[in-house]
């Protein structure tokens, strides 16, 4: 019998501990991932969430289930995830909502958007549409700033204050340094009925619920927000084309985490991700939404999230909007 000298005892229950860690730190997942979505169930944030957790489930080998926790323009949902433990158990269904804008619009800043959370992922961006009454002479971007200086005021309805329509029209009026006025609605359906009948000359708000009315010609498409043109829109030109490169805004959609998360599981996320958004049903999918897909690293995605909260804060903050 070999004898065990108090040396190798002690090396021995060394590498005893860490066959038992190895395996519970690489087991991650071991239980259910729930993914936070801050919009009520059936919006395009729902959607996405449902269709990239049901692809994850699979790629994780556990259930992916989805938790819908709207209101305060999104800052309930984002502060149910930075209050979480930082074990990859909770995650957000990220986009600008939460972070870029809802944060911004609150008497109190509830959470850091960039360093109170750990991004995980891109999945993909959604541009916003500048749209007008066809009725108007209104028919490229020149043609809003240009009537807005002269009548000394031009109306632009949105989905509601502080939605991504009305922050974008406020950016539209600082760069432009043009006197639009905000019409809020309580939800982007008044809104598209308002802007047919002509009783507000412009709407913005997020592109794929409007290409019907674009096709049957209810409504005039000015210009998508996006860095390229939308294939739902291929013939209308993107804001940079119409010579607003500064205008250009995306929003967008990803997955993030409590501030912290542990390096493996980010990695293992973003892997996973990545993987679900070369799938050509995933692809398909997205794309009837109006969602260009956009694989990136962690550190390319809190870039991006990084750059779109310096953009829009001092917009959101200057507008004077309060939720």
């Amino acid at each position: 019998m070999t004898k065990l000298t108090r040396r190798g005892a002690i090396c021995a229950l060394g590498a005893g501990a860490a066959s038992l860690a190895l395996p519970a730190f690489a087991a991650w997942p071991e239980r259910p991932i729930k993914i936070i979505v801050s919009f009520p169930a059936g919006g395009a944030s729902d959607i996405v969430a449902r269709v990239l957790g049901e692809q994850l489930a699979r790629k994780l080998g556990q259930p992916v289930v989805i938790d819908n926790r709207p209101g305060a323009g999104g800052s309930v949902g984002g502060l149910a995830v930075v209050g979480a433990p930082a074990d990859g158990y909770t995650l957000l269904m990220a986009n600008s909502t939460p972070l870029s804008i809802g944060p911004f619009a609150l008497d109190k800043q509830p959470y850091d958007p960039v360093e109170g959370f750990t991004h995980i992922a891109m999945v993909g961006t959604a541009p916003c549409v500048v749209m007008a009454n066809p009725q108007t002479p209104i028919k490229t971007m020149a043609d809003i700033e240009k009537q807005a200086k002269a009548t000394g005021r031009l109306d632009f309805g949105s989905g509601g204050p502080a939605s991504i329509g009305h922050i974008y029209g406020e950016l539209m009026r600082k760069d432009m340094k043009a006197e639009l006025v905000h019409v809020p609605y309580r939800g982007g359906a008044p809104m598209t009925t308002d802007l047919i009948a002509g009783t507000i000359p412009l709407g913005i708000d997020v592109l794929t619920a409007f290409v019907p009315y674009f096709k049957a010609g209810q409504i005039r498409p000015i210009a998508v927000t996006s860095k390229t043109r939308s294939a739902l829109v291929p013939d209308v030109p993107t804001v940079e084309e119409a010579g607003y490169p500064k205008l250009v805004l995306e929003n967008f959609f990803g997955l993030s985490g409590p501030a912290k998360l542990p390096a493996d599981v980010v990695a293992r996320l973003n892997t996973a991700t990545n993987e679900v958004l070369q799938d050509a049903d995933f692809k398909k999918k997205m794309a009837e939404l109006g969602i260009a897909t956009l694989a990136t690293s962690a550190a390319g995605f809190t870039s991006f999230v990084r750059e779109q909260v310096t953009q829009l804060a001092p917009v959101v903050k200057g507008s004077g909007v309060k939720l």
